[in-house]
C-alpha cells in the first residue's frame, strides 16, 4: 500500500492572543500547581541541547533565516516529534524539515506550529468541566492552616463558577489551584510538531529551517575628522537586534545588505515584543564580504551567540587617515522660477555643512558600505572629541562617493534677493538674483550654490563661473574670505 503523504501548515496568530486574561479578583491570585504529563502524552522532543550546527542569516528588513541542525535518535515507523527552542516570531508557512543523512528514509506526514502557550488563565480555561483542588488558608486560635477543597469548575467567564458538593459557588477565595495534569494542547514555549515516518536508521542528523521576524541589523559608522578637515578615521559597526523570542547559541552569523522584496501577510505574530539590552563586542572582528545575487553578503569569521531581547555590536570595518572634504552648500527651490518672489527684503538661506569622501581602496576603504547612520566627531582645541552631526546613508558600493550632511553653519550667512523679474511672453520669463554670503569665521571658505531651474533655461549673465550639473540645476562656487563678504549676481531666462 502506498501511503499518501501531505504537508500542511497552520496560519500564524499573535502569541498569547485570543484568550481573555482572568479577572483580577481575590480567588484568581495565587500559585498554580500541575502534576507531570501522563505517559500517553510523552511525545519525543528535541531541544537546543541536540544542536550540532546553527546558521542565522539576518536581513536588514526585520527578517532572518534560521537553519537549525540537530543530531537525533528517532524511532521507526510513524511517530510525532516536538521540535522546541524555536523563535516565537516564526512564520510557519516557511518551515522546512529534512534529514541530512537519510533524506530518502525520513518523511514528513504533517507539521503543526503550536503557539497556545501555558499561562494561569489558559490553564484554568482548559479545566472547565473538570475537577480542581482549591487551596486556601483559615485562621483559628491564632494559628493558620491550609485547607484543600475539591471543586468542579463549571465555567470561567469573567470569573470561575464552581460546584462544591451540591452547591454552585462564585467568588470562592483561593491562594492557589492544584491541577492533576497538564493539558496536551498547552505548551510552555512555541513548538514545531511533526508527524514523521522513519524507514531508516535511528540515528540521524536533521535540519529545520524557517524564517522569523523581529530580527534586524543595521550599520553604524563613526567618522572622526581631524582639526583641519582634511582627513578622518572611520569605524563601522554592525548593530544586531534580536526580538524573535529565542536565543541563538554558537551560531554562524551572516548578514545580507540590500532591499529584499517580500510578500506582506499582515500576520499579527510578526510584531516586535520586549525591550533591548545593549551589549557591545569587546574586540573588532572583520566580516568577509561577497557578492550574493544582487545583494552583498557579510559573513562573520567566527561563531557568536545572540540572546533573545539583545542588541549587540560587532566590528565591521576600520580605516584611518581617509581623505575627506568639507563643503558648504546653499540650495535654492524650484518655485523661485515660477513667479516673482519677495517683498523687498532679502530672504535668509540655510548654509548646510557637509563632508564627503570616496569609498575606494586608495582611501583605505573599497568595501561596499551597508545602509546605516553616520555620526561625525571632531577634535576640539583641548584635545577632546565632540559630536558635530549625524546623517543616514543608503547602500553605497565601492568606488562611489559618500556625502554626509552634519548640520547648518553658524558663522556663514546667506541672503537671497530677487532683483528683477520680467515677463517676456506668456511662456518666457527672466529672473535676476543677488545672493550675498558673509563669512564670520577666522578662515576662508568656499560655498557651493545650487539653483534648481525648471523648464527650458539659460544663464544670461553671472559674475561667477557657473556649471550645469544636470538638466535642471546650475551650480556656482563662491569663495568667501575670513570676515569677508561675496555676492553672486546672475540672470536667467526660463521658457515654460
Amino acid at each position: 500500500m502506498i501511503r499518501h503523504k501531505f504537508q500542511s501548515t497552520l496560519a500564524i496568530i499573535a502569541l498569547a492572543a485570543g484568550v481573555a486574561a482572568f479577572a483580577p479578583s481575590q480567588w484568581h491570585f495565587g500559585r498554580v500547581h500541575a502534576a507531570p504529563a501522563p505517559a500517553a502524552l510523552d511525545t519525543p522532543s528535541t531541544t537546543q541541547k541536540d544542536q550540532v550546527d546553527l546558521n542565522v542569516t539576518v536581513y536588514n528588513s526585520n527578517v532572518a533565516l534560521v537553519r537549525d541542525v540537530r543530531q537525533l535518535t528517532l524511532p521507526s515507523g510513524d511517530f510525532s516529534l516536538k521540535f522546541e527552542d524555536v523563535a516565537a516570531s516564526i512564520n510557519p508557512a516557511t518551515v522546512h524539515f529534512r534529514s541530512l543523512t537519510e533524506p530518502a528514509h525520513l518523511s514528513v506526514i504533517e507539521q503543526n506550529y503550536e503557539y497556545d502557550l501555558l499561562d494561569p488563565g489558559k490553564l484554568l480555561l482548559k479545566y472547565v468541566g473538570k475537577e480542581v483542588t482549591l487551596v486556601h488558608r483559615e485562621s483559628e486560635n491564632n494559628s493558620t492552616k491550609w485547607v484543600e477543597t475539591k471543586a468542579l469548575l463549571l465555567a470561567d467567564n469573567g470569573g470561575p463558577v464552581w460546584k462544591i458538593g451540591d452547591e454552585i459557588v462564585t467568588g470562592m477565595p483561593a491562594e492557589s489551584y492544584r491541577f492533576p495534569d497538564l493539558p496536551e494542547n498547552l505548551y510552555s514555549q512555541p513548538t514545531l510538531l511533526w508527524m514523521l515516518e522513519n524507514t531508516g536508521p535511528k540515528s540521524q542528523r536533521v535540519e529545520a529551517s524557517y524564517l522569523t521576524n523581529n530580527m534586524n541589523w543595521n550599520a553604524d559608522y563613526v567618522l572622526t575628522v581631524s582639526r583641519d578637515d582634511k582627513a578622518a578615521d572611520l569605524d563601522g559597526w554592525v548593530t544586531l537586534s534580536n526580538n524573535s523570542g529565542t536565543g541563538y547559541k554558537n551560531a554562524k552569523l551572516q548578514l545580507v545588505a540590500g532591499e529584499l522584496h517580500r510578500v506582506q501577510t499582515g500576520d499579527a505574530n510578526m510584531e516586535a515584543v520586549g525591550g533591548v539590552v545593549a551589549r557591545k563586542a569587546a574586540a573588532a572582528t572583520q566580516f568577509a564580504q561577497e557578492n550574493f545575487s544582487e545583494y552583498h553578503l557579510y559573513s562573520l569569521e567566527r561563531r557568536t551567540s545572540i540572546a533573545d531581547k539583545e542588541s549587540k555590536q560587532i566590528s565591521l570595518l576600520n580605516a584611518t587617515a581617509i581623505p575627506v572634504e568639507k563643503f558648504l552648500l546653499v540650495e535654492g527651490q524650484p518655485y523661485y522660477y515660477r513667479s516673482s518672489q519677495g517683498i523687498g527684503n532679502p530672504v535668509p538661506q540655510t548654509v548646510k555643512v557637509n563632508y564627503r569622501f570616496k569609498n575606494d581602496e586608495k582611501s583605505g576603504l573599497g568595501m561596499p558600505l551597508p545602509a546605516g547612520n553616520f555620526r561625525v566627531y571632531q577634535s576640539d582645541s583641548k584635545g577632546g572629541i565632540q559630536l558635530v552631526g549625524e546623517d543616514h546613508i543608503g547602500h553605497t558600493p565601492k568606488d562611489e562617493k559618500v556625502a554626509i550632511y552634519v548640520g547648518d553653519a553658524l558663522d556663514v550667512v546667506c541672503e537671497r534677493k530677487e532683483t528683477d523679474f520680467r515677463k517676456i511672453s506668456d511662456r518666457v520669463y527672466e529672473f535676476e538674483y543677488e545672493i550675498a554670503l558673509r563669512n564670520h569665521k577666522t578662515s576662508d571658505v568656499n560655498v557651493e550654490v545650487r539653483e534648481p531651474i525648471g523648464g527650458d533655461w539659460e544663464v544670461l549673465k553671472s559674475n561667477y563661473k557657473w556649471t550645469k550639473l544636470d538638466s535642471s540645476t546650475v551650480a556656482f562656487e563662491i569663495p568667501v574670505t575670513k570676515d569677508g563678504e561675496s555676492t553672486l549676481n546672475y540672470r536667467v531666462r526660463v521658457k515654460w
